[in-house]
């Protein structure tokens, strides 16, 4: 398929991309992410990368400071069964590491009574069925929820946004929890704590 002359991403040859081109598509590509899932590379070596507990990224212990890149970054990125996660193309697998969750969710929407977050790499995801709230304590017995955004990768909210959650929470039948829509989420309380 030819592009038209005026196009900024035409190149000498077919199929030659320039990465600025790439991430510019990437970009406008929106909400889709490549189906990382079915793509079954063997391991091709190691890359040093690594998402910190911020949801910062890091290339040879110097942060990516270019958001789109790892955004770019961040849809090919992928948990495995063991646990583990992987950058991922058809043809290459490479470990990264991961400190926490690989994302943080920046902002909440409490639309209707449907909570939806937006991730720091600009997922944009309800809380429901498909994407459940989970929770845990740190070490200091505070309040940590995630949300699943996409194939096993979490986002981890943000500690004003885990306020504002935590001032949602209810009781339902004995039970402390939080709802979005017609989902229900149950809500570990520390012992003796009322709702």
């Amino acid at each position: 398929m030819s592009q038209p002359p005026d196009d900024p991403s035409a190149t000498a040859f077919p199929g030659d991309v320039s990465l600025e081109a790439l991430v510019s598509r990437a970009e406008r590509a929106g909400l889709s992410a490549p189906p990382v899932e079915r793509w079954d590379p063997a391991h091709c070596g190691t890359i040093d990368m690594a998402i910190d507990a911020e949801g910062r990224w890091f290339h040879e212990g110097r942060p990516i400071d270019r958001p789109a890149l790892a955004r770019l970054f961040s849809s090919v990125l992928r948990r495995e069964p063991d646990g583990g996660f992987v950058l991922v193309t058809p043809a290459e697998k490479l470990p990264i590491r991961v400190a926490d969750a690989p994302f943080v969710a920046v902002e909440m929407s409490a639309d209707a009574g449907r909570l939806s977050f937006r991730t720091n790499m600009g997922d944009v995801v309800e809380a429901d069925t498909a994407h459940p709230l989970r929770f845990e304590a740190d070490a200091d017995g505070a309040f940590r929820p995630y949300v699943l955004v996409r194939g096993g990768l979490e986002a981890r909210l943000t500690r004003a946004l885990a306020f504002d959650l935590a001032q949602r929470v209810e009781e339902r039948g004995g039970e402390a929890g939080i709802a979005s829509g017609a989902a229900w989420f149950p809500v570990p309380l520390p012992h003796g704590a009322d709702v």
